[in-house]
């Protein structure tokens, strides 16, 4: 693993950590930390966070630990740049990701391949001074189960945010505290991205995160008891350019809501029946969609101000127009973990047409149902589709769930 040529192969499935560290280590070859540093574009920081937070650690844990570059395939080749360095580092590990994106499943990633007891994150862009591992380090030794870098106890803080950003920070920690107080409130500051974990307290352990804050789901989900706090000036960058964006505060609180429902008491019925609670949400939600373009082109084409279409004909155009819609939202985010490592077109089209089969009968009891109730109980087309539409989406979620979906699982 450490020649200058060699990379980490990329873990695949399910973000799950293991119990045991990976490769065969006794006695002195154990690690104790396994810190992973995720880039993306940081060519011109690595040489320098290498550096630094290698000194740092050889005073206290020489021989002891490993760093672990995860890299989303940047641009700037920064991947390259840190395996260059592993020759002068053995320490150093290097994963380039070319399939995945994503902060915190590069973290997740990064952990699953790691060798040590406590795994840890920090940035690589120095925004997070590299001192305060050795602070973390301490209450890990004290058997804590996590250790956080807070930028909201005593010794904390940050150095020169705006009011808006310190305004969305807050209001970010206040809503989160209103959906998830059992998570949340154990922490002040939950959208720390510098920690420590011990590994026990993840382990075997299902991870589903959501854009950059993985705290949040180790906390949500992991088995964490006695967590401690050490605070730290979060400082701005000297290198490159800043990636937090509004996209950053909506996957937060999409976040806050996916483990509000799974790990609350609708997630454990959903656990002990075995039922996917999260992509049936998710595929109501595309089906929700659905509606709305399923009437809107049956107005378009079989209103008598419009084109006047015979009824028919119109919602057999329409359930289409919004079957395809519904294909596309599903591939893309009910079932994003399972396309995304099967994403060539003839696999995508494959998924489609299995789709489309599916919900094509569905279609057909979809027709069924309006015709008769719209002839017989409700002479009233827009009642009758809804009523028809309510019956086709329970068909179309429980056999694609059984068929379509479930062969489509990566082995």
């Amino acid at each position: 693993m450490n020649s200058s040529s060699s990379l980490l192969t990329v873990p695949i499935g399910l973000l799950k950590i293991p119990e045991y560290p990976s490769g065969d280590l006794s006695g002195d070859d154990l690690i104790y930390l396994s810190l992973v540093i995720p880039t993306y574009k940081e060519r011109d920081n690595i040489d320098r966070v290498v550096r630094i937070l290698s000194e740092l650690l050889d005073q206290v844990l020489l021989g002891k630990y490993e760093l672990i570059i995860v890299d989303d395939d940047s641009p700037d080749h920064t991947w390259e740049v840190a395996r260059s360095l592993i020759s002068e580092y053995p320490q150093l590990r290097v994963m380039r990701r070319q399939q995945e994106r994503g902060l915190s499943s590069a973290v997740i990633r990064g952990w699953q391949v790691a060798r040590g007891q406590v795994l840890g994150v920090i940035d690589g862009d120095l925004q997070h001074p590299p001192e305060v591992l050795l602070q973390l380090l301490q209450k890990m030794e004290q058997e804590a189960d996590l250790a956080v870098a807070s930028r909201h106890i005593e010794g904390g803080g940050v150095s020169s945010w705006s009011a808006m950003r310190r305004f969305l920070s807050r209001g970010a920690q206040v809503l989160g505290l209103i959906i998830l107080p059992g998570v949340l409130g154990r922490v002040s500051d939950p959208m720390s991205g510098y920690f420590m974990v011990q590994r026990r307290a993840i382990a075997n352990v299902e991870l589903h995160p959501v854009g950059y804050k993985i705290l949040l789901e180790v906390i949500g989900r992991g088995k964490v008891g006695e967590i401690a706090e050490v605070g730290y000036v979060f400082c701005e960058r000297k290198e490159g350019e800043s990636k937090v964006t509004w996209k950053q505060y909506l996957e937060y609180i999409h976040h806050l809501l996916r483990l509000r429902l799974s790990t609350g008491r609708l997630g454990k019925i959903s656990q002990n029946m075995n039922f996917p609670l999260g992509r049936f949400l998710r595929f109501g939600l595309v089906g929700l969609s659905g509606v709305f373009v399923d009437m809107a082109v049956l107005y378009l084409l079989s209103d008598p101000t419009t084109l006047a279409l015979p009824l028919t004909r119109s919602k057999i155009l329409a359930g289409e127009i919004a079957i395809c819609n519904n294909f596309l939202w599903n591939d893309a985010w009910t079932f994003a973990d399972v396309s995304m490592h099967q994403n060539q077109w003839r696999q995508r089209l494959k998924r489609f047409l299995k789709f489309n089969i599916i919900c094509l009968a569905g279609l057909v009891l979809n027709v069924l149902i309006l015709n008769l109730v719209f002839n017989f109980i409700i002479p009233n087309r827009y009642i009758a589709n809804l009523i028809a539409i309510a019956v086709a989406t329970i068909w179309n979620f429980w056999v694609n769930l059984k068929l379509s979906w479930r062969v489509t699982d990566v082995k």
